[in-house]
């Protein structure tokens, strides 16, 4: 199983120096050019997208998130780092399993 990213150009190219392979987007053509590319490759197990190339495409990201059980999809924050109006991992996960941690 792989992981693949979908970004901009400087979180590829970090994820790229931990072995983790992807193609770095900036528009929405891009975002959804890749997008497919991700999910035509039966070994991406994982697709890694950050929030700002999500929103890009957000309709078939979340299209495709609430439809398939694989590859699972994971938004991270981008190289600018988390939108205000966003929740972080920690309060996520609190709500989803329902006890502080």
């Amino acid at each position: 199983m792989n992981y693949f990213l979908i970004g901009d150009e400087d979180t590829v190219l970090g994820f790229e120096l931990a072995g983790v392979s992807g193609l770095a987007v900036e528009s929405a053509a891009d975002a959804e050019k890749a997008f497919s590319t991700a999910l035509e490759d039966r070994n991406n197990g994982i697709i890694i997208i950050t929030e700002d190339a999500a929103d890009l495409i957000r309709e078939k990201v979340d299209k495709y998130l609430f439809s398939a059980a694989f590859p699972l999809i994971v938004e991270i924050p981008g190289s600018r780092g988390i939108k205000k109006d966003r929740k972080d991992l920690r309060t996520l996960v609190n709500e989803a399993i329902g006890i502080k941690i």
